[in-house]
């Protein structure tokens, strides 16, 4: 270790490349772990003054998808609360009833989308928070409202609430200091569907634990009972949903930050290694044994990891809280979240971090270790046996990997195909850095083949007997070109292929979107009507059915209109949709019905959104991609059981985009192509600003890539320099020689990328072609592509010439005699 630690600070410039990846590395991991660990939910402000609560049973095990719960009726809610509140210690036991407003203001729609969805709530809720009155007094009839006093409406005034009914007056009674709308019981209990969560406010010294568990024998396995911080679990699923996308872009930026500087530092400790061959010839020289060498090496990686994991480590919990805020302001975490910096994380990462630095060595260990005593008697730079055994082996093995998911990219499964290209981009790097040695050489010759001169011949002969520079200066070039462009390329292809599909798979000339809502009420295909159009406004909602072991589980369902399919040119196998007209029809997907035991002509017992049970007729079958969702129901029988259901999208037909007038209702119609631009709008958002961060870790470890190795190869050719100074070359031959170099290091690390990405895409396009049954074009970012490649020749020629400059600058007397 004492000769690690001399080494370290004896050529502490050739470390400095691979001590800034792995500190800058470290400090994104911690940094981003340090948001995911403060990321956890908390309970509901809305609930925070309910001890204990009882949320009805999930529907369903599917763990990967947001859970659905079968709702109590009113009747049953009722009953159940009224068991709840004669429990000992229960001082009120309230059902809490939710359902879809929105404020409108100057005649449009105010608030958060996603908030709307459950942010209308009946007055008895409130008590669950608390939030008492501050002024005024509460909601007691029908159009009376109490509202979150940071909305400036005073009591008396009168607002306007935007249902899924269509827009409301109201007066307001009152104000609270929380947010929602707060109306009369009566009127929530029109407003919403049926009941999934009741809360129990405690009497004093009541133990919450205790109570809790009366309250389960109370309800059974038809509820989950919830007390102290278990209560996070009631979290709204839009801020869960909202997380849930903020984790997969910190998981995201934390594997490409570890999978970068892995390759980062083991391409830099690599070539250090190639670069002090005479000197490690010269410990075996004087007896090291190999393990001995590679012990040094793995010591100095040690030194290295060490100190960089630290400072990584006080970087990114110095960095962690203005990520986070970053979070917030970009919509991926709910307003108020903090984060502060966590001991046993950053120990952690510190750990990590070693372990990478290690992980980044051993093949340069390896190769320190087979050093034989005679290399320090070797003058010349030139590569021998650049090519290993094992080298050759992970090469090919990774190469024909990635080719191989990429040729199979049509009969691969739609759920796991962006993964899957993923992975095959970084094997093909992987394999195509290991196989640099053998591809490099016939690439050199053909692009220096028009060179004439000196100069030409000095940049080919020079990149033919140091391959393995060339590598390791094109590695990270070829890393960032191939994650890049695919990347890029990946959201251009993803957003013409869907929304391609999208615009002409719409029924409609004209289409109503939402816009400032999570959905559209009733009152827009009013407007549609009114306006002399007609429309089809489907109403998506939940039914549960109970399988033969008695469990229910959710099924997708939508409330329609006959009149709406048949426009729609929706045809079913047998029955008719005629029949859907009556208010206990159904209508099923073959698959559905056998899932269900369901047949045509017969019945369905199913329990609806608002928790009724009902017994629906089966009067038509169609096959499984025919519906627009699995069950189809009559729109009337979906209303009236799902009070707050909203439509999604609304095909309009006999009238222009601007005579819909629906702006006030938070409608924007538009052709179907300008549907299709914007219906991913947020998606699209959010995979830009997913890309733009990815991007910009990529660009940060391949500058530092860049320069570190360059600087290193740069001054450790003092002595060629040296010798062509005193061959008769100027200074300026001789940095003009040095950037000629360069920009065939970065071209050929920038085409190697290229066709890692253009392979990886090709795959993708092949993939979707088939998914969606139609043709899909290539789409390959050129200006991504030309501005990454300009920036890698940038900072690649700041960092070589620069330097080449100086030394070539110094008189070749000074450059021979500095010996190692």
């Amino acid at each position: 270790m004492t000769l690690a630690l001399a080494t370290v600070r004896a050529r502490w410039a050739s470390f400095l490349g691979s001590f800034v990846a792995l500190g800058l590395g470290v400090a994104v991991l911690a940094s981003t772990l340090l948001v995911l660990v403060a990321a956890q939910p908390g309970v509901p402000d809305r609930y925070a003054g309910a001890q204990v609560l009882v949320r009805a049973a999930p529907a369903g095990a599917d763990p990967e998808a947001f859970p659905e719960f079968l709702p109590w009726s009113r009747a049953d809610a009722d009953t159940v609360t009224g068991r709840l509140a004669a429990l000992p210690g229960v001082e009120t036991a309230v059902p809490d009833l939710s359902f879809y407003a929105q404020l409108v203001r100057d005649g449009r729609p105010v608030g958060a989308p996603s908030e709307g969805q459950h942010n209308g709530h009946a007055w008895s809720a409130a008590a669950l928070a608390p939030y008492p009155i501050v002024a005024g007094r509460a909601p007691a009839a029908d159009g009376e409202v109490a509202l979150d006093r940071d909305l400036g409406h005073a009591p008396g005034e009168r607002v306007t609430l935007l249902t899924a009914a269509g827009p409301v007056p109201l007066t307001v009674t009152g104000t609270v200091d929380g947010p929602g709308f707060h109306v009369a019981d009566p009127t929530a209990t029109r407003l919403a569907g049926g009941v999934t969560v009741i809360g129990l406010r405690l009497s004093p010294g009541a133990d919450p634990d205790t109570v809790a568990a009366a309250a389960r024998d109370v309800v059974g396995d038809r509820a989950d009972v919830y007390a102290g911080a278990a209560r996070t679990a009631l979290e709204p699923e839009f801020e869960g949903r909202t997380r849930w996308i903020g984790a997969q872009l910190l998981i995201a930026m934390a594997s490409l930050a570890g999978f970068v500087t892995i390759f980062v530092v083991a391409s830099t400790f690599g070539f250090g290694i190639a670069q002090r061959r005479r000197e490690l010839g010269l410990l075996r020289a004087v007896g090291a044994t190999p393990g001995q060498v590679r012990r040094i090496v793995y010591g100095e990686a040690v030194v290295v990891g060490l100190l960089a994991a630290g400072g990584g480590a006080v970087l990114g919990a110095a960095f962690g809280p203005v990520l986070g805020d970053l979070m917030v302001e970009v919509g991926l975490q709910p307003a108020g979240f903090t984060v502060s910096p966590d001991p046993l994380v950053l120990l952690g990462v510190v750990a990590l971090g070693l372990t990478v630095a290690l992980l980044g060595v051993w093949s340069a260990s390896r190769r320190a270790g087979r050093v034989r005593p005679l290399e320090a008697l070797r003058e010349a730079a030139v590569d021998r046996r650049p090519m290993t055994p094992a080298r050759w082996i992970f090469g090919v093995l990774g190469t024909a990997g990635g080719l191989t998911v990429v040729a199979s990219a049509p009969v691969l499964d739609p759920e796991v195909l962006v993964n899957l290209m993923i992975y095959a981009v970084m094997s093909l790097i992987v394999g195509l850095f290991l196989l640099a040695p053998v591809i490099i050489p016939p690439v050199v010759r053909l692009v220096t083949r028009p060179a004439r001169g000196a100069t030409g011949e000095l940049v080919r002969e020079g990149a033919l007997v140091a391959v393995r520079r060339v590598a390791s200066t094109a590695a990270p070039v070829l890393v960032t070109v191939g994650f890049a462009v695919f990347l890029t390329g990946l959201f251009e292809i993803q957003s013409h292929a869907f929304g391609t599909q999208r615009a002409e798979r719409v029924p409609a000339d004209v289409v109503v979107s939402p816009d400032g809502v999570p959905g559209l009420s009733d009152a827009v295909a009013a407007a549609v009507a009114a306006g002399g159009g007609t429309s089809a406004a489907e109403l998506p909602t939940r039914i549960f059915v109970t399988g033969p072991a008695g469990a229910a589980r959710p099924v997708e369902a939508s409330g329609v209109e006959p009149a709406a399919l048949a426009a729609a040119s929706v045809t079913v196998s047998s029955g008719s949709l005629d029949d859907l007209s009556a208010p206990d029809a159904l209508v099923a997907t073959v698959g559905t019905a056998q899932r269900h035991g369901w047949q045509l002509g017969g019945t369905a017992r199913v329990v609806l959104a608002d928790g009724e049970t009902a017994t629906l007729r089966v009067v038509a079958l169609a096959d499984d991609h025919d519906l627009p969702a699995p069950v189809l129901i009559n729109r009337a029988t979906a209303r009236a059981h799902d009070p707050s259901a909203l439509t999604p999208v609304l095909y309009a037909a006999g009238i222009a985009p601007d005579r819909v007038g629906a702006e006030g209702l938070g409608g924007l119609a538009g052709t179907p192509a300008e549907y299709a631009h914007r219906a991913d709008a947020e998606e699209d958002r959010l995979v830009r600003l997913f890309l733009l961060v990815l991007l910009g870790l990529s660009a940060g470890y391949t500058g530092i890539a860049i320069a570190n190795t360059l600087l290193m190869a740069t001054t450790a050719r003092r002595r060629d320099f040296a010798v062509l100074r005193l061959a008769g070359a100027t200074p300026g031959q001789v940095t003009r020689t040095v950037a000629a170099e360069t920009t065939l290091t970065v071209t050929i690390g920038a085409v190697l990328g290229g066709l890692v990405a253009f392979a990886a895409l090709v795959g993708l396009r092949n993939g979707y072609t088939e998914l969606l049954g139609s043709p899909v074009d290539l789409v390959v970012p050129w200006s991504t592509v030309l501005a990454l490649v300009g920036v890698c020749y940038l900072l690649a020629l700041l960092a070589s010439v620069l330097p080449a400059h100086r030394l070539a600058a110094a008189p070749p007397t000074a450059l021979v005699a500095d010996r190692d």
